[in-house]
């Protein structure tokens, strides 16, 4: 990086990097004549609070996870699902392939690639031996994952099947498509058994119970979820969600249903005939996919606002969240929660396995010495001969100590400015900044530096800046940054750069000030309002026997 030619004089002597006024240079001098005197004190680091979420057993459980995998796909994931059956391989659906893929995998171990055109919703039965899958073209398709070939083709929609599932009994298939229609197929004869015609748009989603063979849900566009009985050849309980619905899903007891659609997601109680228990609207786009933990005890939702949020099936409150890079469409979990998939609209597949247990080191430790050698003779009373020597403790010096003691101002700053120190402890920068404005040597500390090192400091201040713990420190820092650089400002594009994004953040904070008084101003007014003293008018005898009007307020 080159240096602004018009301090190249003043970087050829370091040490007069800037030339303090003669009242200034007394009051150096004083400052380290008293210090060489006095001894050395190290900067006392101030401590502020710990700012950030609250660290609870799902924060510590959901972050137990690896750095994630991604995985390019050939468009857009659709459906992510594993097999309930070790070794646990999940089927990924995407264009017009699906991919199973092993759980430590980053390449398919198999492929399914016969389909004309797009295919959804690849799904396991619940022995992992049978996948069956949707397509555009509205068939069904069932396969084998040892073989290529299907081994059945199911045909009656008429348009894009989005939604298919195994029931409990394994020996049926349940399909919901964009012709209004939900159909039950049986495999072994390959023939169509049941048509329900309820809905009035688009069947998007649809879940089989896993205790009733009999039992289905289905989601539709129409804003409605109902529950077939195969039995009755009708539907048995109809609920309105609200909003097209994206993604259903009945808890392992059948008892609960949970439904998304738009920004809300909804819990119903089956056993009482489809009444709603909870309504959540904790995204800011529509959600598209719900999960349950393997426990049962957590429920996950993703969105297109890119986060998957993770509920207390309790208390239905948010525990945790993740954030990804694009708008989420998909994800599943592998048993026991140790793989989280989730798949985006950019056909990227982030894949995140838990970290496993660290193992307790098998090789023998050298013994050392037990506790009471430490303290032998702590306790001991003086006697009248004994004459007692005090060891006084070594104190060790912080590295920007030992340069403030030695005076070298602008190598300290240059420690605390590190990306190690500004990052992990911001504090201790601003604290060395602040002593060494109370020395009056932070113009000297900043004067004379090249383009790397002030875009470190403008970097920090414009990370920093608008913290209300650091603002008083940095802002003194700032101005006297911009009265030794303005006349250099424009020899520069990376450090105009820098400083156009200052002023801008400080143009915002000034503006969010604003809005905080005219707020504050508002809520002064109506407090105001709401405590105004009424003076009530109260007849009270006077000492003197004559009756007095005083106003006692209320």
């Amino acid at each position: 990086m080159g240096k602004f030619p018009s301090l190249s004089l003043l970087m050829m002597f370091p040490r007069f990097r800037m030339l303090p006024s003669p009242r200034v240079l007394v009051l150096i001098l004083r400052v380290q004549l008293y210090e060489i005197m006095a001894g050395y004190k190290p900067v006392a680091i101030q401590t502020y609070p710990i700012l950030g979420e609250k660290i609870t057993q799902d924060t510590l459980y959901w972050n137990n996870y690896k750095t994630p995998v991604q995985i390019k796909e050939f468009g857009a994931v659709s459906k992510v699902d594993f097999s309930p059956q070790p070794p646990y391989n999940y089927a990924v659906t995407a264009s017009s392939r699906i991919h199973i893929y092993g759980r430590y995998s980053q390449e398919p171990i198999k492929t399914f690639s016969r389909f004309k055109d797009t295919a959804y919703c690849a799904t396991f039965r619940q022995d992992g031996r049978l996948l069956v899958a949707g397509s555009e073209d509205g068939g069904v398709q069932l396969f084998d994952i040892t073989g290529r070939a299907p081994l059945r083709h199911f045909e009656g929609h008429t348009k894009a099947v989005h939604t298919v599932d195994f029931t409990a009994d394994k020996y049926h298939v349940v399909s919901g498509a964009d012709d209004y229609t939900v159909k039950l197929w049986d495999i072994p004869n390959s023939k169509e058994i049941l048509t329900f015609k309820e809905h009035s748009d688009y069947v998007r989603c649809g879940c089989a119970s896993k205790l009733n063979p009999d039992l289905f849900v289905t989601g539709s566009y129409d804003h409605t979820l109902k529950m077939f009985d195969a039995r009755t050849n009708k539907s048995v309980i109809s609920v309105e969600h609200g909003q097209p619905v994206e993604s259903v899903l009945l808890f392992p007891s059948g008892g609960l249903l949970v439904s998304a659609g738009g920004r809300y997601v909804k819990i119903w109680d089956v056993l009482k005939g489809g009444q709603l228990l909870v309504s959540l609207k904790n995204h800011h786009k529509t959600v598209t996919c719900l999960y349950l933990s393997s426990s049962g005890q957590r429920l996950l939702s993703g969105s297109l606002d890119r986060k998957v949020k993770i509920y207390s099936t309790t208390s239905y409150k948010v525990v945790h969240s993740f954030d990804y890079a694009a708008s989420i469409l998909s994800l599943a979990l592998a048993h026991e929660d140790e793989t989280i998939v989730v798949g985006m609209t950019n056909g990227i597949l982030s894949v995140k396995h838990r970290k496993s247990e660290a193992k307790k080191d098998s090789l023998p430790r050298r013994r050392r010495p037990a506790y009471r050698t430490f303290i032998k003779g702590k306790n001991y009373m003086k006697q009248r001969d004994d004459i007692l020597i005090n060891r006084p403790s070594k104190k060790h010096l912080e590295l920007y100590d030992r340069d403030l003691k030695n005076f070298r101002v602008s190598k300290a700053l240059d420690r605390v400015l590190e990306p190690s120190c500004t990052i992990k402890t911001p504090e201790i920068t601003v604290s060395i900044i602040k002593e060494l404005n109370r020395r009056g040597v932070l113009a000297n500390a900043l004067a004379g530096r090249d383009e790397k090192e002030i875009s470190r400091v403008l970097n920090f201040l414009i990370r920093n800046l608008s913290q209300p713990r650091f603002a008083p420190v940095l802002i003194n820092a700032a101005e006297i940054i911009i009265d030794i650089y303005l006349p250099v400002i424009g020899q520069s594009p990376v450090v105009d750069k820098k400083f156009l994004l200052l002023q801008g953040l400080v143009e915002k904070e000034i503006d969010y000030q604003r809005e905080l008084l005219e707020t504050l101003g508002m809520m002064d007014m109506l407090f105001a309002t709401m405590t105004r003293k009424e003076s009530t008018s109260v007849w009270q005898h006077a000492s003197d026997g004559f009756l007095e009007n005083k106003k006692v307020e209320s």
